[in-house]
């Protein structure tokens, strides 16, 4: 197991701005990323997560604001002088050196002589020890992406970033990958600050997601929470799917928020219910939902939320089936339905009644929507 970093502190963005011209790419970002975790900035190209890396790798200046690693400003420092090493997605190893040099060459370049206890330790890291006196081109992708991990922490950096860095693996490979530097950041301690689009990345790997929308964070947390708990429609829709539902509030049960749409009265938990006004979007995720055939309406449990539809679409993904269900004003609805009984499935046009608990279900402000 390799050693762990000695000293790990907080890294600290603080009003963080970057404008390309009349662009403003990242918009007084203030963000704490807690020393020794796993941490994804996650959203969609041009959102400014790249931009926010850049700026901490010291490949990009901010036009305001301020980036320092515990107490130390590192604003102005050139890249090379910061205590920050950065994994690309390209992984840029060197064709014509060995895996053992590729690790090796920052130690080497930094004039110590004796490499190998370090190199060893750190190929031992990422499993690639009987490797080592292999070329880049004669290990598969994943294998390229670790070797590029080790040459990265290879030099101690308290900040590890990683751009987009599974973006050029195939599917099987990405997801053995997540797994594997999770447990490498585990394994050293280094603070990991991960870009991405990819949702199930952020979410396997991360301690703390922050979801990017326009250069600002829209919401942050841990990704178990960010997901059942959204706070704003693009959250919503960005991490993951949702059924939304435009509606006005109308009232108050108990500890639930009750509201009005299409004839119906959807329950919300109010502490899970963040419109300001009366306007509120009544939303659930599509696995909260029991699909019914309609003349088994009855067994819908009298506090459930429900809505009536007819099945406009089938498909079977093996895991789940997931239903299109379109109501009786029109909205579609998603809902997969896990498959724990063989055979029973609905069908294209049977009549179904959708229900689900009120506690899986978020309210988002309606207002502008």
């Amino acid at each position: 197991m390799a050693e762990k970093a000695n000293t790990v502190e907080d890294l600290h963005l603080q009003n963080l701005t970057k404008s390309f011209g009349d662009f403003v790419a990242v918009d007084d970002l203030t963000l704490t990323i807690p020393a020794g975790s796993f941490f994804a900035l996650l959203g969609a190209s041009g959102c400014g997560k790249t931009t926010t890396l850049r700026m901490v790798a010291g490949l990009e200046d901010p036009t305001e604001g301020s980036i320092r690693i515990g107490d130390r400003d590192i604003t102005r420092l050139r890249a090379f002088e910061r205590p920050v090493n950065t994994v690309f997605q390209s992984y840029a190893l060197f064709p014509h050196l060995d895996i053992f040099e590729n690790v090796a060459f920052g130690l080497r370049r930094r004039g110590i002589k004796d490499v190998k206890p370090a190199v060893e330790q750190m190929l031992e890291l990422v499993e690639l020890g009987p490797m080592a006196r292999r070329k880049p081109a004669q290990l598969s992708g994943g294998q390229q992406q670790r070797v590029a991990v080790a040459r990265a922490l290879i030099n101690r950096p308290e900040v590890l970033l990683l751009d987009e860095p599974l973006g050029a693996l195939d599917l099987k490979l990405r997801r053995q990958m997540q797994i594997e530097l999770k447990r490498i950041q585990v394994d050293v301690g280094t603070t990991f600050v991960h870009v991405t689009h990819d949702q199930e990345e952020a979410m396997t790997m991360a301690d703390t997601v922050a979801v990017m929308n326009a250069g600002r964070i829209e919401q942050l947390g841990h990704p178990a929470d960010i997901y059942e708990t959204p706070r704003t429609v693009f959250v919503a829709n960005f991490l993951g799917q949702s059924n939304l539902i435009v509606g006005r509030r109308s009232g108050a049960a108990g500890d639930d928020t009750l509201v009005e749409a299409h004839g119906l009265t959807f329950a919300v938990p109010s502490q899970r219910c963040f419109a300001a006004g009366s306007d509120v979007i009544v939303g659930v995720r599509p696995e909260k939902i029991t699909v019914l055939d309609a003349v088994d309406r009855d067994r819908v449990p009298e506090s459930h939320n429900r809505v009536d539809g007819t099945v406009t679409d089938v498909s079977y993904t093996g895991v789940s089936t997931q239903y299109l269900v379109r109501s009786s004003w029109g909205q579609e609805f998603m809902v997969f339905e896990q498959n724990v009984i063989v055979g029973d499935r609905c069908d294209v046009g049977d009549p179904v009644v959708l229900h689900w608990a009120p506690s899986h279900t978020f309210g988002l402000d309606g207002a502008g929507s």
